[in-house]
């Protein structure tokens, strides 16, 4: 049941800081970030969600005992859970499966039903996400669609709280807002706002490769969408409350660029957001060294970068989706994941105990190790199926030493062999192992071979 009293922590939503950007070139301009990672959900979507469930409240949509159902890219999602289960609702999310862990652990440890689906399909497709949210809807009894993507309430919030706060931290004294669109509450609320108090203010859209949004804004015309890894903006179709309208210049910015300045975000400025961020960002400098005459440009931090630990800021995922830039070999070393040669690989010696090999094997999420003397030299190689044929028998073999254990008759690979040797080597069952006069360079599982030929196709 729906408490009577409103929770404290509601109140901390909105007013968050603005920070001036002083360590990147902004050309002529002087550029500002909104902290909305500031927010007590850690995004700037706390702010729909507390408008969109005060406003079904009032109107009955919402009656007590009764659900909460939406389709969320991760953060309206945790904006309505914070909201909602403060509020005593039961709380069901579908999110596409390109979201980051960290968020969906967060949407379940606050009590919400997260249902996973495709992102590989498009609106209009029975596993689209929006889709599925609006079944669940018309199935659960007493549920209540939020539908951020038709919501009037959605671009409201920003109308009545993000853009006033905006205008009174610039003292009244901004030339541009540089935004992203995902619902497009945001672009549309502070449309609305500044024509009324600053009508020659111009809109800046950001927006990932493979979105529709920033051709439509240019030319009014549908491009065929593709897919892109940032998330929560970004769409494959035009939401019904956008309004571009005030748009006067569009960017489209790549994942990999994207993916490098939310980076360069945190190192440079100490700030961390998440891919959207990037995103943000990414444009903003590049309409900001535009200008041939200053201007005070804002944008956004939407969220925090906590939720991309395991991507953004992971150098072996970044690694995987091809977005960090390595040497290339032209040979197999262009295979292998974690590189000798660039302190990646991740190994044990041979007087560690298997205990030690177990835990890294856990932590790298591998299921093999390289055995190397001083870090070097290659020995030998040790698997899961190693470990476990000592643990079955007594569970005391975790002491044991890895030379014990492992598979010290390794058969190798040079990195200048071909595909189909690679090939022939991985359909025995084994890993591979590449080396050759030149040392030791890694090992190449299946999966690497298959991110490997995923990034060739991109």
């Amino acid at each position: 049941m729906p408490n009577d009293s409103r929770p404290a922590v509601l109140e901390l939503i909105g007013n968050t800081p603005l920070v001036r950007v002083s360590r990147f070139d902004t050309g002529p301009c002087t550029l500002f970030l909104k902290l909305e990672s500031q927010n007590p959900g850690g995004s700037i979507k706390d702010r729909i969600g507390l408008a969109m469930i005060d406003e079904a409240e009032r109107d009955g949509r919402l009656k007590s005992g009764g659900t909460i159902v939406e389709a969320t890219a991760g953060n309206t999602g945790l904006g309505l859970a914070l909201v909602g289960r403060a509020k005593g609702y039961r709380v069901v999310l579908v999110v596409p499966d390109k979201m980051s862990t960290e968020k969906v652990l967060h949407l379940k440890a606050m009590g919400a039903e997260v249902h996973i689906t495709r992102s590989d399909v498009g609106k209009g497709h029975p596993d689209y996400y929006q889709d599925v949210a609006a079944r669940l809807a018309l199935e659960i009894p007493d549920a209540f669609f939020a539908d951020q993507f038709n919501n009037p309430a959605n671009p409201l919030a920003h109308e009545c709280s993000t853009a006033p706060e905006i205008w009174a931290q610039t003292q009244h004294d901004v030339d541009a807002i540089v935004v992203g669109v995902g619902s497009a509450g945001t672009l549309t609320g502070l449309t609305r706002f500044f024509k009324r108090v600053q009508p020659n203010l111009e809109m800046v859209l950001a927006d990932p490769i493979g979105s529709v949004m920033a051709e439509y804004s240019r030319s009014g015309t549908m491009q065929t969408p593709g897919s892109w890894a940032v998330e929560g903006i970004g769409e494959d179709f035009i939401p019904s409350i956008a309004d571009l309208s005030s748009v006067r210049h569009a960017y489209s910015i790549s994942d990999e660029e994207s993916f490098d300045h939310a980076r360069q975000l945190l190192r440079a400025e100490g700030i961390l957001g998440g891919s959207s961020t990037g995103t943000l960002l990414a444009a903003a400098l590049r309409y900001c060294r535009e200008q041939t005459t200053p201007k005070r440009v804002v944008s956004f931090v939407c969220d925090t970068g906590t939720r991309y630990l395991s991507k953004v800021y992971n150098d072996q995922w970044m690694n995987d989706q091809g977005l960090l830039k390595r040497k290339p070999y032209g040979d197999l070393r262009d295979v292998i994941a974690r590189r000798f040669e660039d302190g990646r690989v991740i190994s044990v010696g041979p007087d560690d105990t298997l205990l030690t090999a177990f835990q890294r094997m856990r932590l790298a999420d591998v299921s093999q190790l390289p055995v190397l003397v001083d870090g070097k030299k290659l020995v030998g190689v040790i698997d899961e199926s190693d470990i476990l044929l000592g643990m079955q028998e007594d569970p005391s073999h975790f002491r044991l030493t890895v030379s014990s254990a492992m598979t010290d008759k390794v058969q190798t690979l040079p990195a200048s062999a071909n595909m189909a040797e690679l090939q022939a080597e991985l359909d025995r069952g084994l890993v591979a192992i590449i080396a050759d006069a030149s040392g030791f360079h890694g090992l190449i599982t299946r999966v690497d071979l298959l991110n490997h030929l995923r990034r060739s196709l991109a």
